[in-house]
């Protein structure tokens, strides 16, 4: 058992491949030792700015010796009468470099045959290393591979050495075409000079004193501790978003963490301008104070350990200055004209050929806002039954302006919340500047949704209008193409109307919307269909994600609801109908009766003859059919859906009884009417809440 030790060094790495690319080639290297049978104790990958290393330890010098069987010819055609072998079992023998005698026979089901057990030596572990980096590495996750100077290999930067050790000892190979050795490179600057490893457990002690942490898991804990130290003596919380994190991590060998500052006046812009640039192009750590408001200092993570720290801090702040005071201008620029005047140069910004431009775009979102809104009113929805309507017009006609701003135009994913703070000095009420940042959200899986009325209206005003426009010029999405992200927005719909508990007919939304297009949707009949169809398939994704079985999903959308919010709650009531003892008996009688009913078309009456009940069975399955009816209709009323299924469950015993001892063909055409009535009744019943033939319990 011995330590193996691999590192490829190369100009620095990409930062925001880095970590993928060392879970990669970890993920290589153990699939490929467990092909190989090579067995270890542990595997650590490493990565750094200039490397990528793998360390294994307690590996075995050898694959272990196996045995193979090799079959030849059958017993009767391998030996003669009098059992000398023939020139087939010569061949065969001479074939595997061994004498005829040393055959054995193999006994299978399909008779007997000829063979002999090969032992197969495993090979030694160093001579298969060599091959099992290089192939780890061809599978690196990378997009472009590059050549270096006259070298033929490829790989994401150039490489510049190689270490592949056992213990102490080099072990002779060539990966992506450099010649193994024991030598190592430092930090850039803090020790530029070669290192030769002793023995390669000595890996990260040896890069450690030359000023570099290979461990990046390691890097990032010390990124995150020394943050969190310098915001705390300010009072102050870091924003730490992973993704900038793991970038972060990526860049630096020696993370050395510095906390600076910027003028105070910068704080008069939105906040959200200032993150971005200095989260995106500076890849800073921002801090603000209990209540998320930002503050005027920044962290940075320095490569570096300077022996004059406040002249790196004094540079960055030199450097940072400039990006917030472009910010600042754009800020200021964009307040010369109000909001409703920016709106007035949307006329001229097409959305889409076919379907006009921006303007057009938000005067059919305030339409179908208002529309929305007057719903909330006239259902008198809880929470929702006082909305403004005129609000929620005004805030739709503003809703698209910050997209001719200057702070947009250079902050793109400030779209909705520059519009927002313009409102606000605009003079705007509240409830219309929330809702045009609010009209994004939720902006991805799991985001959080809008909490306004009127936001809630321009939310879904926006989406449901995108979809039919684009839906009603044959542009819908295929395959992995969805330009328009309808796919995210149908989620945004379905989440917004379920989570807000809101009861709406979708299908009357959509209505609005085709009629909003006047006439630029020729089919809008098939645009409808589309559209609702479109949602519905969203289904499936949503409540997958969620663990929900497909088959509870198809059990509800094979009755089509068209209320979201209608739904979800009969997607619980049938999971929770699942565990009941009864299901899988009544998913299968269900799905007999669906059958039976279907090859019964045209024979089934409207009313149950009482006078024809003759079967005992028949007559019980009635009288317990009648019983239910009683009880679900209540239930119905308030749609409780799972009280309903709870209800049909004590339907289990009567119809197994039913179907175990009365002929629903029967030759009285008048009785075979009135049993398939009775199944009709029973069908109905069920599918008040979902089709649960649709089950496989």
């Amino acid at each position: 058992m011995s330590t193996i030790l691999f590192e490829l060094g190369s100009e620095e790495l990409p930062p925001k491949s880095l970590k993928p690319l060392r879970d990669s080639l970890k993920a290589s290297v153990e699939s490929q030792l467990q092909e190989a049978n090579i067995s270890y104790d542990s595997l650590k990958a490493y990565a750094a700015p200039r490397r990528l290393a793998i360390e294994i330890e307690g590996i075995s010098e050898k694959q272990p010796d196996r045995t193979e069987q090799k079959r030849g010819p059958a017993v009767k055609a391998a030996y003669d009468a009098e059992g000398k072998p023939t020139r087939a079992a010569e061949g065969f023998a001479k074939g595997l470099g061994i004498d005829a005698s040393e055959l054995i026979t193999i006994e299978t089901d399909k008779g007997d045959y000829i063979g002999y057990e090969l032992t197969i030596q495993g090979q030694a572990t160093t001579e298969l290393l060599p091959n099992i980096f290089q192939t780890a590495l061809d599978n690196l996750p990378i997009a472009k591979r590059m050549r270096s100077g006259a070298s033929r290999e490829e790989f994401v930067r150039p490489v510049k050495w190689l270490v592949l050790m056992q213990d102490d000892q080099v072990i002779d190979a060539t990966v992506q075409g450099l010649d193994a050795g024991n030598q190592t490179l430092g930090h850039r600057y803090h020790s530029p000079n070669p290192i030769t490893i002793a023995h390669a457990s000595d890996y990260l002690s040896v890069l450690e004193s030359a000023k570099v942490i290979a461990d990046f898991d390691r890097r990032q804990q010390l990124i995150s501790e020394r943050v969190t130290a310098l915001a705390d003596e300010v009072n102050a919380r870091a924003i730490v978003p992973q993704d900038l994190l793991d970038e972060v991590t990526s860049l630096v060998d020696l993370p050395v963490a510095l906390r600076a500052s910027f003028e105070e006046r910068f704080l008069q812009v939105p906040q959200e301008a200032l993150i971005s640039t200095m989260q995106a192009d500076q890849k800073y750590f921002c801090l603000t104070d209990s209540e998320g408001k930002l503050q005027p200092y920044f962290i940075f993570i320095s490569n570096i350990e300077s022996k004059d720290p406040s002249q790196v801090v004094s540079g960055n702040e030199k450097v940072v200055r400039p990006r917030l005071a472009d910010a600042e201008f754009f800020f200021l620029q964009d307040q010369k004209q109000p909001l409703i005047e920016m709106a007035e140069s949307l006329k001229n910004r097409v959305f889409q050929d076919k379907l006009g431009t921006i303007w057009e775009k938000s005067e059919r979102i305030a339409k179908l806002a208002a529309f929305i809104a007057a719903t909330f009113r006239q259902q008198n929805i809880a929470g929702y039954a006082d909305i403004d309507v005129a609000q929620a017009t005004r805030a739709a006609m503003l809703s698209k302006a910050d997209l001719t701003s200057t702070l947009v135009g250079e902050f793109p994913e400030l779209q909705g919340v520059a519009g927002t703070y313009y409102a606000r000095l605009n003079g705007e009420p509240e409830a219309i500047a929330a809702a045009i940042e609010e009209q994004y959200l939720p902006k991805f899986s799991g985001d959080k949704l809008p909490q306004t009325a009127v936001g809630i209206c321009l939310a879904l005003a926006d989406r449901i209008d995108t979809l039919v426009g684009i839906f009603g010029i044959d542009q819908a999405p295929t395959g992995s193409k969805d330009p328009f992200s309808l796919r995210r927005s149908a989620i945004g719909v379905l989440r917004i109307l379920i989570e807000k508990q809101l009861p709406i007919n979708l299908v009357s939304l959509i209505e609005q919307a085709i009629l909003n297009y006047q006439d630029k949707l020729p089919k809008a009949g098939e645009t409808l269909t589309q559209v609702i169809d479109f949602i519905n398939s969203r289904y499936r994704a949503m409540y997958t994600e969620q663990g929900v079985s497909v088959d509870t999903i198809q059990a509800v959308l094979a009755i089509n609801p068209h209320m979201p919010l209608d739904f979800d709650q009969r997607i619980h009531a049938v999971n929770e109908f699942r565990s009941l003892p009864q299901a899988a008996t009544l998913a299968e009688i269900n799905k007999r009766v669906a059958n039976i009913l279907a090859k019964s078309e045209g024979q089934v009456g409207e009313a149950v003859d009482e006078s024809l009940l003759t079967e005992d069975a028949e007559k019980a399955l009635y009288q317990a059919l009648s019983t239910a009816k009683t009880e679900v209709a209540p239930l119905q009323a308030e749609a409780q859906y799972t009280q309903i299924l709870q209800s049909l469950a004590t339907l289990e015993v009567p119809l197994t009884g039913f179907f175990d001892n009365v002929m629903v063909n029967s030759e009285d055409e008048a009785l075979k009417v009135n049993r398939l009535t009775l199944l009709k009744q029973v069908r109905e019943l069920f599918l008040t809440v979902a089709d649960v033939g649709e089950l496989q319990i």
